[in-house]
């Protein structure tokens, strides 16, 4: 049997495009000879949905949309995934479901079986769990169908008390096929392979995996999508973070399969195994930072940050972008970044020196411009900055110099970049990283402001690591941006070592914090002082109404700040 992989970038709500978008790829997989095609899991409305559930006339959308597909299932058999209304009484309205066509009907329907509920997913909100489950009978193959998380419920410590395929095996189908939308993370895609071929191993049975890809606003799906033989042999591989579709031909049903026990398969990474990694992760800070950094990780993120920058634009419909230029490594990183998204001709940077920043710093931005060829201005923020001073004169009489004047600066520079951007249409990228929102470094109104946060799950070693990344080929981050000490040139000869522990010992130190929830005593156990742990966990639990107010960052790690991190503003833990 001939079954299609349509591996594919959809837009939430989009109908009209996303129903386009498979039709042509039915349309293709016809023209191939293809006697199944499979797209990935609720392919009609885009994932996550999330409260467009809620609309009675988006559940019509998705439904009239089916039926528009339903037309195209003649000759050829289509899997794709849509809300499904719960005729019961009992439990939610709707299932998140495969639906299976052929030969212009609804032949057979999966419903997902287990519903994450942690980090980015919130599914039980919305959808009931499958009580039934069944397999789908197909030109004499027997096909388990599943999504997403159905297959995700191995090992010795399963999240969930079903095991769907368990219950799918003792109707011993011939083929699975798991249509998904798994999100990137950096920690993630050896996950994935190595959970797929482990149910290839225990069932003995062909495995197809087919995977969303495109960013929707602050989550990446990177695709990826497999086919593995019942041998767990890796027949095909698909591209990571584009569209890609492949034809796979599965050979004669299996007969002599078993079920087994399978422990899950080591992965390779950065030269140590999937166990060794993880264990080095939790125990050993010093390869934290090595991890963090390791050429196969930056490379992802690079990717998936330029995809994400890419498709907030054009499904937001937005074409142009601006950004504060200061000549740092986080501004120089968004910029190039940016011009590698939308063209360097739609990227703007704006240079506001104040009577603190470096010549260096000036210099150092605008050779960067020059290098990518992206338009800048300069605009000092000197006048701005005194007539603020002057206003305030009578209520800040002769009080000493503070973290209230280094304030203004950022905000009278956040108050250009927006104006700018109101008048000539621009939306506002934010520079700040990982580390400095993790510890409350940045200012209110000033540069935290933005429509997008392009590097707020990215830690500064590891921003550092893109910034060389980028220069991989010839030089385009200029080389004193990289080695000069970091600074937000607030004052006299400021540092942000004058406020924060150096970034190497922070980053290891959030990291655990963070991705890892580790907690005080296991961060101090690991080698790390007391004193230190208490100053960095106190900065990161005061500044959580900071991050409340922060704009959408694009997800490229496990845990990222924003819609998967839920965290009280106000609460005594830690503190």
């Amino acid at each position: 049997m001939k079954i299609a992989l349509a591996q594919q970038n959809y837009h939430i709500g989009n109908f009209e495009s996303n129903t386009h978008k498979i039709i042509a790829a039915i349309q293709k997989a016809k023209a191939q000879k293809a006697d199944l095609v499979v797209f990935s899991e609720l392919s009609v409305c885009g994932y996550p949905p999330r409260d467009f559930l809620e609309f009675e006339d988006f559940i019509n959308q998705c439904y009239a949309s089916v039926e528009k597909i339903k037309e195209e299932a003649t000759g050829i058999a289509i899997i794709i995934g849509a809300p499904q209304r719960n005729p019961a009484k009992l439990g939610k309205d709707l299932f998140n479901a495969a639906w299976f066509l052929y030969n212009g009907e609804v032949t057979g329907i999966a419903q997902k079986t287990l519903l994450p509920t942690y980090d980015v997913f919130d599914e039980y909100r919305y959808f009931e769990p499958a009580f039934e489950w069944n397999v789908i009978t197909f030109k004499e193959h027997r096909i388990a169908l599943t999504i997403c998380e159905d297959i995700w419920n191995l090992g010795d410590n399963p999240l969930y008390r079903v095991c769907p395929m368990d219950i799918l095996a003792q109707q011993q189908p011939d083929i699975m096929i798991n249509i998904s939308a798994s999100p990137f993370d950096y920690d993630h895609d050896e996950d994935r392979k190595e959970v797929a071929r482990a149910n290839v191993l225990k069932y003995g049975l062909p495995l197809l995996y087919c995977n969303a890809v495109g960013s929707q606003t602050e989550i990446v799906f990177d695709g990826g999508s497999l086919a593995y033989d019942a041998d767990g042999n890796l027949l095909k591989e698909m591209k990571y973070f584009e569209e890609d579709f492949c034809i796979i031909d599965i050979p004669a049903k299996n007969s002599s399969r078993q079920v087994k026990d399978v422990e899950r398969q080591p992965a390779v990474a950065s030269g140590l195994t999937d166990k060794e990694m993880r264990v080095s992760k939790v125990s050993n800070p010093d390869k934290i930072i090595g991890f963090l950094t390791a050429e196969n990780n930056i490379r992802q993120i690079h990717e998936a940050l330029v995809l994400g920058i890419k498709d907030y634009f054009s499904k937001m419909g937005f074409t142009k972008a601006i950004l504060g230029s200061s000549g740092g490594i986080d501004s120089a990183v968004t910029l190039a970044l940016a011009c590698e998204a939308l063209g360097t001709e739609n990227v703007r940077a704006i240079l506001m020196p104040s009577p603190f920043s470096s010549d260096h710093s000036v210099n150092d931005a605008v050779q960067l411009s020059e290098t990518l060829g992206n338009p800048y201005d300069i605009i000092p923020i000197k006048n701005v900055y005194d007539s603020f001073l002057d206003t305030l004169k009578p209520v800040f009489k002769d009080l000493p110099f503070s973290l209230a004047e280094e304030n203004i600066q950022s905000r009278s520079r956040g108050n250009l970049l927006m104006a700018i951007a109101n008048k000539f249409g621009y939306i506002l990228l934010n520079t700040s990283n990982k580390s400095e929102l993790a510890t409350g470094y940045g200012t209110l109104y000033g540069d935290m402001a933005g429509g997008l946060s392009v590097l707020g799950d990215v830690y500064k070693m590891q921003v550092y690591a893109l910034a060389r990344y980028i220069n991989r080929e010839k030089e385009i981050i200029p080389g004193n941006i990289i080695t000069k000490a970091p600074s937000a040139e607030l004052r006299p000869n400021q540092k942000d070592s004058d406020s924060l522990p150096e970034y190497d010992i922070l980053d290891k130190v959030l990291y655990q914090y963070i991705e890892r929830r580790q907690g005080p005593k296991e961060i101090i156990a690991m080698g790390v002082t007391p004193a230190l742990v208490t100053r960095i966990l106190k900065l990161v639990n005061s500044n959580e109404y900071k991050r409340n107010q922060f704009c959408p960052i694009i997800r490229v790690s496990s845990k990222a700040f924003g819609v998967g991190r839920r965290v009280p503003i106000v609460g005594k833990y830690l503190s």
